[in-house]
């Protein structure tokens, strides 16, 4: 007897932002999704914090105190919540902890209790902060510009693993530019010259690469959805972000 049973629908596919927000507090697989998706996503993050006026080194210092409360047990309840895209959550997240820390910083400037001694310009010897370059987009921009840059470096960096376990990282390393558009003058010949194959080999050998990095592209946006039928959605705006 064939059975009628529907198929489960794409929409409903576990991803590791869907273990996040199904999780209660403490949960100890939610704990590790989340923190997959935050070491993945970390470059947004220290993007966004230079954006708001810190130096490299205070944006980094920031990010990694950032990403130890979130990681937090604590933490866990608010991630509930939020049933959203995981690139809303952490921005919403990063804006908050970045108005958190100017709180504490006016705070401090006012005394925080103790005496508060002024150091004349020849002995300050804290870092500051640069300028924001004008020239840049908003925060939030910048913030997206670098998730959707994060997408393909992590598409890219699992292509490169894929064929490593093949034995065929020469073969990926030649193809790469055909991906990454790095390919100046270099021709298809060229590239079947390198590879020792002929030119033809080589245009299936792009086809196929392009056409797995854009599946891998799509694996990745999905971790960070709530609904992996809506990655197409995401795609079309980190695509737009990128331009």
């Amino acid at each position: 007897m064939t059975s009628t049973a529907p198929k489960a629908s794409p929409a409903f596919v576990t991803t590791r932002w869907t273990r996040v927000a199904a999780a209660k507090k403490g949960d100890t697989d939610a704990t590790t999704a989340l923190s997959e998706l935050c070491e993945t996503y970390y470059q947004p993050v220290v993007t966004f914090l230079r954006c708001t006026g810190n130096h490299e080194d205070r944006a980094r210092e920031l990010a990694h105190d950032f990403f130890a409360r979130l990681l937090e047990k604590q933490s866990l309840g608010n991630v509930e919540q939020g049933r959203g895209k995981f690139r809303s959550y952490l921005l919403g997240a990063v804006k908050h902890f970045v108005a958190d820390q100017f709180d504490k910083s006016r705070a401090a400037k006012r005394g925080g209790g103790k005496e508060h001694v002024e150091l004349s310009p020849a002995t300050d010897t804290s870092p500051g902060v640069d300028p924001p370059d004008k020239s840049l987009k908003s925060p939030e921009q910048e913030f997206d510009r670098q998730w959707a840059l994060t997408v393909l470096d992590q598409a890219l960096r699992d292509l490169a693993t894929e064929h490593a376990a093949k034995g065929k990282s020469k073969f990926f390393e030649t193809l790469k530019p055909w991906l990454t558009g790095d390919t100046g003058a270099l021709s298809q010949k060229e590239t079947a010259d390198q590879l020792g194959i002929n030119e033809g080999a080589v245009k299936v050998a792009i086809h196929r690469l392009r056409k797995r990095f854009r599946a891998l592209v799509k694996e990745a946006v999905a971790q960070t959805l709530p609904d992996s039928g809506k990655v197409e959605d995401e795609l079309g705006y980190l695509i737009s972000v990128m331009g």
